[in-house]
């Protein structure tokens, strides 16, 4: 199975984002992920979806959205519209999920959801039927250049043992410390999408960084 990468602009520049958009455009990479933060949900704020409309007539790579925000049913429509292929929203917002997922295929968008290192399979388990990717945050959730949580891995076994015993085709994205090291832990318990930031914005040129982990994995 093909190990799609996933950039999170998270670790660019916003004020040239532009710049980043066009380096990832001409990269290997499938995805481009946005980490979307309310500073309720998380303690951090990043951007809105008049930021990722600007964006979508940059490139055509999958907007990989991940919205780590409360009242995401208010706001789900500004989102869908801005150009977003894939929505991922939290597990542990208190909203009706089941209505969020139903209302994001309706408007021909994977419907992903989210949950954070302390959130179980069993919590879970109902969604994985209904969903098309879940992402298993493998920090928590607020900050990029943080250290990869090692304890997640039996937690990505299970579920991807889970969606095999009950054939559902569900990916399997990993957000969080990724590098060489840790995306290899990751897709050899069963993970297919890998969300890399900081990592990848360390390197002197990030098209060529991109290219090399891509190649690593495939």
């Amino acid at each position: 199975m093909k190990t799609i990468i996933s950039p999170s602009i998270l670790g660019g520049s916003f004020s040239n984002m532009e710049k980043t958009i066009s380096e990832l455009d001409k990269s290997k990479a499938d995805y481009i992920h946005f980490d979307v933060m309310d500073g309720d949900f998380v303690p951090n704020l990043t951007f809105g979806p008049q930021f990722i409309s600007d964006l979508r007539s940059k490139t055509k790579k999958v907007f990989d959205v991940h919205l780590m925000i409360h009242r995401v049913g208010d706001f789900l429509e500004d989102y869908v519209n801005a150009g977003s292929n894939i929505i991922t929203f939290h597990y542990e917002i208190n909203e009706n999920l089941n209505e969020i997922i139903s209302k994001i295929k309706r408007n021909s968008i994977k419907a992903g959801i989210a949950i954070k290192p302390k959130t179980t399979l069993d919590e879970v388990r109902k969604y994985l039927h209904t969903v098309d990717q879940i992402i298993i945050m493998t920090v928590e959730p607020g900050f990029g250049g943080q250290s990869f949580l090692s304890d997640q891995i039996n937690k990505i076994k299970d579920i991807s043992n889970y969606i095999k015993e009950n054939n559902l085709n569900v990916d399997i994205e990993i957000d969080g410390g990724i590098n060489y090291e840790t995306g290899k832990l990751c897709v050899e318990s069963g993970a297919n999408i890998l969300v890399a930031g900081s990592f990848l914005f360390e390197q002197s040129d990030l098209t060529k960084a991109t290219d090399k982990l891509n190649d690593f994995f495939n």
